[in-house]
Order: C-alpha cells, then sequence, then structure tokens
C-alpha cells in the first residue's frame, strides 16, 4: 500500500512542476512564437531604430518568444504600402508618404517619435545658386515624390514667393535616389537638392555643392518637425498591444542611449547602416549628421498636418480637401503616454 502511495505522491509532483514550467525554463519559453515584422530605411536619421536593434533594446522589450524580422526600404512610399498591406507590422517612416497612405487605408497608427529634422538644402558647386529666390529656372532633387523632404521643400519655396512648375518660370523638381543626386550634382545635371543627412554633409564635404539652407531653417518650425516617425498597424496593436508598447519603450532607450553614449553609438549606427545597404560611412560622417538632427519621441500633430494639406495642394492626397482633412485617428500615442507615465 505504502508502496502506491509513494507512486501517488511522485506522479502529483511531476504534474505540479509541468503545470509550472518546471525546469526552470522561464514564462517566456510557454508563451507562442511570433515573429514581429519592422520595417525601417536605410538611412542615419534612422538613428534610434538602429540602436533598438543593435543594443537588443528591442529583443528585450519584445521578449524571447519574438523573432524580429528586419525588412529594409529605400523610400515611404513602398514602407507604406507594406504596413498598410500586412508585408510589415510596425515600422520607421517619414510623416510625408505614411499620412497619404493612411487617408487611403486607415489601418495604421503613429505610436511615437523619433527624429525631428534632419534635412537640409544644398546648391551645386556651379550652380549659381547661393539663396532659395535664385531657385526660379532651376532643377531641384528631391529622394522621392510626395516624400516629407518634398513636402518641406515646397514650403520653404512658398515662403520664399518661388513657384514649383515645369517650365523656366518657376523651380522644377524631380525625384532622384541620393546616391544618384551627387552625381546629377557633379554634372549639373540638376541645380540643387533637398536631401536628408548624411547626404547633405557629404556634399559638402566632397566639394560638389554647399549647404544654403541648414537643418534647422527648414519648414515647418525651422527643422523642428517630424521625419521619421513610429507607426504600427491596427491588426498589430489590437492583437498585440503589449509588443506594440514595448517597441515605444525600446526606441525611447534608444534615443536616450544615443545621447548618453554618442560616440558608441556613431559605430552602432554605422554597423547597421553597413548591414542594411551593403556600404558604410565615415564615422565623422555620422557624427556630423547627428548633430543635425533632434532624435525625440515626441511627435507634433500640427506639423503633420501642416505638411498634409501641402500634399493635398501638391495633387499626391485626392478627394480629400485641407477643410476636410482629419488626422485626430492617425495619431495613437496613448502608449507612449503609459510609457512614461511609468504605467
Amino acid at each position: 500500500m505504502r508502496k502506491y502511495v509513494g507512486l501517488l505522491l511522485t506522479l502529483v509532483f511531476v504534474l505540479i512542476l509541468t503545470a509550472c514550467g518546471g525546469n526552470n525554463t522561464g514564462g517566456s519559453s510557454n508563451k507562442e512564437q511570433v515573429t514581429v515584422k519592422l520595417g525601417i530605411f536605410k538611412n542615419v536619421t534612422h538613428a534610434a531604430g538602429y540602436i533598438a536593434l543593435e543594443k537588443e533594446f528591442l529583443q528585450k522589450q519584445l521578449g524571447e518568444h519574438v523573432k524580429i524580422d528586419v525588412q529594409a526600404f529605400d523610400n515611404g512610399s513602398d514602407f507604406s504600402t507594406a504596413i498598410a498591406t500586412g508585408q510589415i507590422d510596425l515600422g520607421y517612416v517619414g510623416p510625408g508618404p505614411s499620412t497619404n497612405q493612411y487617408l487611403k487605408s486607415s489601418n495604421f497608427r503613429v505610436i511615437s517619435g523619433a527624429d525631428n529634422g534632419g534635412a537640409v538644402l544644398v546648391a551645386g558647386k556651379d550652380s549659381g545658386v547661393s539663396t532659395v529666390k535664385d531657385l526660379v529656372g532651376k532643377t531641384i532633387a528631391i529622394p522621392t515624390k510626395g516624400s516629407t523632404n518634398e513636402i518641406s521643400l515646397r514650403l520653404l519655396l512658398e515662403q520664399e514667393g518661388v513657384k514649383v512648375t515645369t517650365d523656366t518660370s518657376g523651380a522644377q523638381i524631380v525625384a532622384r535616389a541620393p546616391s544618384d543626386t551627387l552625381v546629377a550634382l557633379r554634372q549639373n545635371e540638376i541645380h540643387a537638392t533637398l536631401i536628408p543627412e548624411p547626404w547633405g554633409t557629404q556634399i559638402e564635404q566632397e566639394g560638389i555643392g554647399k549647404v544654403i539652407v541648414p537643418w534647422d531653417q527648414i519648414p515647418p518650425n525651422n527643422g523642428d518637425y517630424p521625419l521619421v516617425i513610429l507607426v504600427a498597424s491596427d491588426k498589430f496593436i489590437k492583437e498585440h498591444r503589449d509588443l506594440a508598447k514595448g517597441a515605444v519603450k525600446a526606441n525611447l532607450e534608444a534615443i536616450e542611449f544615443i545621447g548618453a553614449n554618442p560616440d558608441e553609438s556613431y559605430k552602432l549606427i554605422n554597423k547597421r547602416l553597413s548591414e542594411l545597404s551593403g556600404k558604410g560611412l565615415d564615422i565623422e560622417l555620422i557624427k556630423a549628421a547627428l548633430s543635425h538632427m533632434r532624435l525625440t519621441s515626441d511627435v507634433s500633430q500640427e506639423a503633420i498636418e501642416e505638411m498634409a494639406k501641402v500634399s493635398i495642394a501638391a495633387g499626391y492626397i485626392k478627394d480629400v480637401t485641407a477643410e476636410s482633412l482629419d488626422l485626430s485617428k492617425f495619431l495613437d500615442l496613448s502608449l507612449l503616454e503609459e510609457v512614461k507615465s511609468g504605467k
């Protein structure tokens, strides 16, 4: 009888261990494995995302049961299409193209800021351009049509009374990838470019051109406007709110780390940039670029709305008027507020 009682107690003990996880494997091993698809650009302005990945802030916040699938993008239009169609769950993008896409699909949200400013207006060495007013009859390049950089350029031209046209009566805007822009400036095929860092600094250092409007004079708000934001799909927020909140925490940690550890950050940013683009940068170039932007989790809805109205006027946003524009649901900063309040 004692033998059977002993066996019964042993069986009960084993069942209890199994129910509690047993073998010290930790709670995360019992969680369902999840793959989070993160989109990011091959650009230094996405520094917060790079550090969140390199320092594993994001992995630690999401948990061991989460696999992070990083997908690199060259422009905001492709990124915005990807998040709207479920190809990625969240990531870093500019407000220009993402706002355009949101007004079509309304299925993703801004959950945090990442970077304010970081773009400059550069004129070619032999362009004859030294001020914005000199751009009449000239051709200016932006990375992609409808980008945040184009919106800033249109605002800048409007401020100086320069019209956007397709002839020599005003300034003409063309799209060129940043690397192609360097060649086009050197060959005098274009006369200027409004371009994100570190490209502006690189153009100046190589003697191809000169910055004529620095980052802290670029509209709106003299450079203090969202250039990079963190967005997440509605589906991801609904099904994995805890993971979306973890991404916001990791983004904040990364911003704070860069501020406290700049020298280490430059190297880590370059490492991730090399992995994404296949080519790194001189550390001094990265240092200069980061000094021309403000990394922050803050997001100005007013600035995003102002830029959206420029897109409406330019024809990138259709079936919406400036008067009917409503972006109140595009920004969902509840997770950011929870993180900042320690909830």
